[in-house]
């Protein structure tokens, strides 16, 4: 079949519209929450509660949300989820902060607003894409999500919060409400076939079981969840890096978004490149294990291009490792378990990071924050030669997951 066949047609590009804007809205509060944080307390362990917060949604609501998307229309619940966030950040605006734990509930609601539109996003692509363009699909949101995470969204939060503290949160609030009109302009429904009716627990046992059963990705899912939980201990703690480590200005920490945006960008762009001449295994097992080696030369730098370098080694190895994890396990699940098994993965991806958030917080208190960087990074680089031990077991198996 030709090429054109498998191009991105216009309905990807209207969801990549509507994705963007999302990014920009929430590259914004990703910066603009941990400054305000950072401005009530300088304590660690309150610093690292916030990422903490964020991600305790997944683990309290990770599989209900999954099995939620397999039974809406997942363009739809995208849409709502977006105005209840900019509804919430505009309640923030106007109720005001004055206490780290007015900051906590909001991290937790946004977080479970999360839930639903990541778990909608994901599981709506392979009914939109070809499965031959997956990795060109995955790799353009991974784009936007570079460009709004790093150069737009925390370069304009950080310049708003400098101005007036309110105005990155109704920036945020609008950002939202645009991306959720936005994302109705995607024609269609996508809503799952389902074969008859069942129950939200019977629809969770069901992608609990094919997961578990599943030889590759039981245990990927395991390995990415204990590397993810590892990797929060260090990146909870780069607002203080950035301010106490570096002496970086609120302003100036955007620099290191930027450097992260840069290399975001570069680990997308290599992703056809190096799996088209390594193998998408190898591809994956490098992957892996850039982010742990920057992790660890992080810990052992104070000065601030060193530390740009390294985090923009990190971005590229965290965004070559989504495309490449994300486009395996959409080829592998099938269509009518997408929401619910693509959750659980997440539940234990995410689940993890507000566990080593908190232990990263406690033991930069105990020690420091360049420490904590070098310990995260050794344990994920043992984490990173077992995931390369499962991909060779199962070498074979993930290569045909891309051919149809």
């Amino acid at each position: 079949m030709s090429r054109r066949a498998y191009a991105l047609d216009r309905s990807f590009w209207k969801l990549f519209t509507a994705s963007a804007t999302t990014t920009c809205a929430d590259g914004i509060g990703k910066v603009s929450l941990p400054l305000l944080a950072a401005s009530l307390t300088s304590s660690p362990v309150l610093i690292s509660g916030l990422t903490a917060f964020a991600f305790l949604p997944w683990l309290l609501f990770g599989l209900p949300g999954g099995a939620l998307v397999d039974r809406v229309d997942r363009r739809r619940a995208m849409a709502t989820v977006n105005v209840i966030r900019a509804v919430l950040l505009g309640l923030l605006v106007v109720v005001g902060v004055a206490h780290i734990w007015v900051l906590y509930a909001a991290a937790f609601a946004l977080g479970g607003c999360q839930v639903v539109y990541d778990s909608a996003a994901r599981a709506i692509l392979p009914q939109i894409v070809d499965r031959r363009r997956l990795d060109a699909a995955n790799s353009w949101l991974t784009v936007e999500e570079t460009v709004g995470q790093n150069f737009v969204g925390p370069p304009v939060g950080a310049a708003l919060f400098g101005w007036f503290r309110a105005a990155p949160f109704v920036g945020t609030s609008l950002g939202f409400a645009l991306a959720a009109v936005l994302v109705t302009a995607v024609p269609g429904r996508y809503r799952a076939v389902r074969a008859e009716p069942t129950t939200v627990r019977a629809d969770i046992a069901e992608g609990l079981r094919w997961l578990w059963r599943h030889p590759v990705l039981r245990g990927f899912t395991i390995l990415s969840g204990l590397m993810a939980a590892l990797l929060s201990m260090a990146t909870a703690l780069t607002v203080l890096y950035a301010v106490e480590t570096l002496r970086l200005s609120p302003s100036m920490y955007g620099v290191l978004f930027i450097a992260m945006g840069i290399g975001g960008l570069a680990g997308s762009a290599a992703v056809g490149p190096v799996t088209a001449r390594i193998g998408r295994p190898r591809a994956i097992t490098a992957a892996a294990a850039v982010a742990p080696v920057m992790c660890v030369l992080l810990g052992t730098t104070t000065n601030t291009w060193s530390a740009c370098a390294c985090f923009f080694g990190i971005a590229v190895g965290i965004t070559a490792w989504n495309v490449l994890s994300m486009s395996l396990r959409q080829a592998m699940i099938p269509t009518d378990l997408l929401g619910r098994v693509l959750a659980t993965h997440r539940v234990a991806l995410w689940g993890g990071i507000p566990l080593g958030a908190l232990a990263g917080g406690t033991l930069a208190a105990h020690t420091s924050v360049p420490t904590t960087f070098l310990i995260s990074g050794l344990a994920q680089l043992t984490t990173a030669s077992l995931i390369h031990r499962l991909i060779s077991r199962h070498r074979q198996l993930i290569t045909e997951s891309a051919t149809p």
